[in-house]
């Protein structure tokens, strides 16, 4: 969920994630955070960026033939896909500001997921369960091991796997692309072109060269978090917290658990050992965002009532991870992945599996329709060429039933939009009561529509009266658009 924050803070190339629409604080809120948040805040150390020490192929600007494929961005997914089509022969060149910069935020994954990705060993706290705290009198143990990337790992694995792959490098911002016929021209900021023939944009949310033509106004995950040492926490280093949705941390009437109980906020935890722990606060979606400070503040005041004291404070981070919107033109010229191509779950936040899963799609389509006979070869098979060769990579990676599931994904994230927190605990005590092939599947975007119309009955089913009563009157409105919208896209 927020730990995708990782994909944010990366060093973009083009233009920092959009920030959320400022929600109204109260005159409160507005003078300042309480003493407490500020004397959290007063902990976090500078930031500190962490490099790897790396023997990079740099990209000769002296090249004239395109390269095969430009990779702008140096996440997860770009580079993912930069490995895999570097190994099956063809050129590749990865464009980004800070490409040795080690991905500086927390963010963890269910072990299944990146087990089937042959990625375990890029994991370095494992917990064999999670935990869901509805409230004071409600818990939901989940039989689901949950892990947090080794970060420094799985960059290195992958940068290791790409320069043994033959990618080059290239350190700088792309600020412009020029199409023609076959390929593609991008500027860089330190005045080199970079000639490819197809571009994948990589660079998160900041967008920077995949279009769209529809308003963007997306709900908002918005987090603060901690790795800290404290005196001590009160959880079970055995099981990560998940979700914890009490309140008893906010004084009865007081203007913050008012605020909390229209917009609510969760904590998520990895404890690592009785002293060192990872803490953030969360809001899963809001539209517009709430503000850092509101979060920090409700953080403090949970920390306060958790007895939990920090001693000293590791890294902090502030993540805003858009999520839901509209999908990208399609096709276009410019390949996306991850949050560029509109795939950020839309009722979760989660993205990283999901990006890591589809860059083989995309790699084995980009290279399907290129020619690899030779390591230096530009030439493109079948005749099909720029925006036709495009299209075909769009397709794999937004087929109609990945169009659909997003579809029902952000039906559920207009739902989530509308709860407070008596519907929120509500709507959550239903969903890890189902069966576990359907919120496994649900978080990890495993179930299609055929399978989420099933999920969606059968949470219904689990649902109480009033949850029942709430999701009718609010989600009539979101299942008629999400209708509408899966009755157009019939016609594409």
């Amino acid at each position: 969920m927020a730990t995708t924050a990782l994909l944010l803070r990366t060093h973009l190339a083009c233009k920092p994630p959009p920030s959320p629409p400022a929600r109204a604080s109260s005159p409160f809120v507005c003078r300042a955070a309480t003493a407490a948040a500020e004397a959290l805040r007063s902990l976090a150390p500078p930031a500190r960026p962490e490099l790897l020490s790396l023997d990079l192929p740099g990209y000769d600007p002296a090249r004239s033939r395109p390269v095969d494929l430009a990779v702008v961005g140096g996440g997860p997914a770009g580079l993912a896909v930069a490995q895999r089509v570097a190994e099956a022969g063809l050129s590749v060149c990865a464009i980004d500001p800070s490409p040795a910069l080690v991905w500086p935020n927390n963010y963890g994954v269910w072990v299944d997921e990146f087990e089937a990705m042959g990625l375990s060993h890029c994991l370095d706290a494992v917990w064999p369960s999670a935990s869901v705290f509805i409230d004071d009198r409600r818990v939901k143990s989940l039989d689901r091991p949950y892990a947090r990337v080794a970060r420094r790992k799985l960059k290195t694995t992958m940068m290791d796997r790409c320069v043994a792959h033959g990618v080059r490098f290239h350190q700088a911002k792309v600020v412009k692309a020029v199409h023609n016929e076959a390929s593609s021209l991008l500027i860089c900021d330190d005045g080199v072109a970079v000639p490819a023939t197809v571009v994948l944009d990589a660079t998160g949310f900041s967008r920077c060269l995949v279009q769209y033509d529809k308003p963007y106004n997306p709900g908002y995950q918005v987090a603060y978090g901690i790795l800290a040492e404290v005196d001590e926490h009160p959880f079970d280093i055995d099981k990560m917290l998940f979700m914890d949705w009490r309140d008893s941390h906010l004084p009865e009437g007081s203007e913050i658990k008012e605020r909390n109980r229209r917009i609510p906020t969760f904590l998520y935890a990895m404890p690592f050992s009785p002293t060192r722990i990872f803490l953030e606060e969360t809001s899963l979606v809001a539209r517009p965002g709430l503000a850092m400070d509101d979060i920090q503040e409700r953080m403090a005041a949970r920390l306060r009532h958790l007895g939990i004291r920090v001693r000293s404070v590791e890294e902090d981070e502030r993540c805003v991870i858009p999520m839901g919107g509209p999908l990208p033109v399609l096709p276009q010229r410019v390949v996306g992945i991850g949050g560029t191509a509109g795939m950020v779950h839309p009722s979760t936040g989660y993205m990283v599996a999901r990006t890591l899963a589809t860059a083989p799609i995309v790699a084995d389509s980009i290279v399907r329709f290129l020619d690899s006979g030779g390591s230096d070869s530009n030439s493109i098979s079948s005749a099909v060429a720029g925006d036709a060769l495009s299209a075909e990579v769009w397709r794999q990676l937004w087929p109609a039933d990945r169009r659909r599931q997003r579809e029902f994904f952000c039906f559920g994230m207009d739902i989530l939009l509308k709860l407070d927190l008596v519907g929120t605990r509500r709507f959550f005590d239903a969903f890890f009561d189902l069966e576990p092939h359907y919120w496994h599947g649900f978080l990890s975007s495993r179930l299609f529509l055929p399978e989420l119309v099933m999920f969606g009955l059968s949470l219904f089913a689990h649902a109480s009266n009033p949850s029942r009563l709430e999701i009718m009157a609010k989600g009539t409105v979101p299942l008629a658009k999400m209708i509408g919208n899966l009755i157009q896209d019939r016609d594409r």
